[in-house]
């Protein structure tokens, strides 16, 4: 009896990211942005990808909201 390629190869079958722990993600991204300072209303209409790509550089966000 033959192995398939899954079988052999072990990081070929890794799990896939479910849904509900990207939403858990972002919600803890977007806290992350309230805690340093910026107001619950403007996170809360950002995309994720602009959320992630501030949460970057989290120096640039505060010095950005004191100025």
């Amino acid at each position: 009896m033959s192995k398939t390629i899954l079988q052999r190869n072990a990081n070929l079958s890794r799990p896939t990211k479910s849904a509900g722990a990207k939403a858990q993600r972002v919600k803890v991204q977007r806290r992350r942005l309230v805690a340093l300072g910026m107001d619950e209303a403007t996170v809360a209409a950002m995309d994720s990808s602009t959320v992630r790509s501030l949460l970057k550089y989290p120096k640039k966000v505060t010095a950005s909201l004191k100025g």
